[in-house]
C-alpha cells in the first residue's frame, strides 16, 4: 500500500476557458486528439503506486463521470484501490463559495476515512508527468511540513498569467505565494501540487473554512508560510497549464514538436485513458498530412498541416486545416479552409468556405455547431 492517497482538485476561480468550459469541466477537455486533461494527474498517481484517488468535480459532471467510469483503465489496483468521484454541491450558483475548501469540508468524512498517513494533491487542469513516490520520499526525508511542486519558466510575462508563483529563499523554502501579474519573465510557477500529512491537511482545511468562506487551499497554505516549514521542489520536463483558451490551444500545438512530445511521454511512464475500438485512420490519394498529430478512426481526403486532429474526424477533399485543433467527430467539408482554430466536438464546417483567425487569438467553433 502506498503511504499516500491522492486528491485531484478541480480548477480554481482563475481558470476560465471561454466557450469550451460551457460544456464540461477543464479536466474533461480533449487533449492531443485521444486524451483528456485529467488523464495526466490520475496516471501520475497510478504510476506512482497511489491506488486510492479522490477526484473532486465542481460542475457539469456528465462528460467527466462518463470518461472516468470505475477507473479500471487507469491500472488502479482493483482489490485495494478505488477511484472515488466526489461532488461539491454547496454554492453552485456562486463561485465565491464553490471553492476547493468548501468541497473538502463537504466530503470530510471520506478524507478522514483514508488510512494512508499522507496526501498528494494535484490539479485537474495542468499537463505534466511526475513520480509522486519520489516526491513523497523527498518530502519525508526533508522533514518539511508541506512540499510544493513548481516549474521555473522564462516566459512568465506573457504566459501562466492565471497561475500563482512561489517566492523561494536560497534553501528552496517557500517565503510566499502570489498571483503571476506578468511583471517578470523568470518566475517559479506553482503547479498546484502539494504533499503533506493527512492530519495537517485536515487541520488547514478546517482553519481555512473558519477564517473565510472565500479561502482556498492555496490561500491558507500561503498564510502558513511563516508558521510552517514549507519547501519547494523543482519539476523538470514538459509543463503546461490549461487556464485560458489560448493556453489550451498552445499546449496542443506545442506537442506537435517531437522534442516536447518526448519530454512528456515515456514508455516507462504510461498515460492511461479510456479507449474505444475504431479502425485506423484512412488517408486517401488526395490527402496531404504534414507535421500533425492525427488520431484513429479519421477519414482524410484533404490537407492537414501543423494541426491536432481528434478521433473520428472527417477532412473532405479540397479542405485545408492549418495550425488548428480539431476535436473528435468533427467534419471539415469540401474545399473549406480552416486556420488557427479550435473546432469543438461534432461541429460541421460545410457551408462556409474560409475560417481564419490570428495566431495570437485563435478562433473557436462551438460544439455541435454547423457553419
Amino acid at each position: 500500500m502506498s503511504k499516500a492517497f491522492g486528491i485531484v482538485n478541480f480548477a480554481g476561480r482563475n481558470v476560465h476557458i471561454e466557450g469550451m468550459q460551457t460544456y464540461r469541466p477543464v479536466g474533461a477537455f480533449s487533449f492531443l486528439g485521444r486524451y483528456r486533461v485529467i488523464d495526466f494527474p490520475i496516471s501520475n498517481m497510478s504510476d506512482s503506486g497511489i491506488d486510492r484517488i479522490q477526484v473532486y468535480i465542481r460542475r457539469k459532471p456528465r462528460s467527466l463521470t462518463e470518461h472516468l467510469g470505475t477507473g479500471r483503465h487507469y491500472n488502479i489496483n482493483s482489490k485495494r484501490g478505488k477511484l472515488h468521484l466526489l461532488y461539491s454541491e454547496n454554492g453552485m450558483d456562486n463561485d465565491i463559495y464553490n471553492n476547493d475548501v468548501a468541497a473538502f469540508i463537504e466530503n470530510m468524512e471520506f478524507i478522514e476515512q483514508a488510512q494512508e498517513p499522507y496526501v498528494v494533491i494535484a490539479p485537474s487542469y495542468m499537463i505534466y508527468t511526475m513520480d509522486y513516490s519520489q516526491l513523497l520520499e523527498s518530502h519525508i526525508e526533508s522533514g518539511a511540513d508541506i512540499t510544493l511542486l513548481y516549474h521555473s519558466v522564462d516566459n512568465a510575462k506573457e504566459s501562466f498569467l492565471n497561475c500563482n508563483v512561489l517566492n523561494l529563499n536560497k534553501q528552496k523554502g517557500v517565503l510566499s505565494m502570489e498571483p503571476n501579474h506578468g511583471n517578470a519573465k523568470n518566475r517559479n510557477i506553482f503547479m498546484e501540487t502539494y504533499v503533506m500529512k493527512k492530519d495537517l491537511f485536515i487541520e488547514l482545511v478546517e482553519k481555512a473554512h473558519k477564517l473565510s468562506s472565500m479561502y482556498t487551499l492555496s490561500d491558507i497554505v500561503n498564510d502558513s508560510c511563516s508558521e510552517l516549514d514549507i519547501r519547494g521542489v523543482a519539476h523538470r520536463g514538459y509543463f503546461a497549464s490549461i487556464s485560458d483558451f489560448k493556453s489550451y490551444y498552445d499546449a496542443n500545438i506545442s506537442l506537435i514538436d517531437i522534442k516536447n512530445l518526448q519530454s512528456l511521454f515515456n514508455e516507462e511512464w504510461p498515460i492511461y485513458t479510456r479507449t474505444n475500438d475504431s479502425c485506423p485512420t484512412q488517408y486517401f490519394e488526395s490527402a496531404s498530412v504534414k507535421n500533425s498529430v492525427v488520431s484513429n478512426g479519421c477519414l482524410i481526403e484533404g490537407t492537414v498541416e501543423n494541426s491536432v486532429v481528434g478521433r473520428g474526424c472527417v477532412i473532405k477533399e479540397g479542405a485545408v486545416v492549418k495550425n488548428s485543433v480539431i476535436l473528435p467527430d468533427s467534419v471539415i467539408g469540401k474545399d473549406v479552409y480552416v486556420e488557427n482554430q479550435v473546432v469543438d466536438k461534432h461541429a460541421r464546417l460545410i457551408h462556409v468556405k474560409e475560417i481564419i483567425s490570428s495566431p495570437d487569438r485563435p478562433g473557436y467553433i462551438k460544439r455541435n455547431d454547423t457553419l
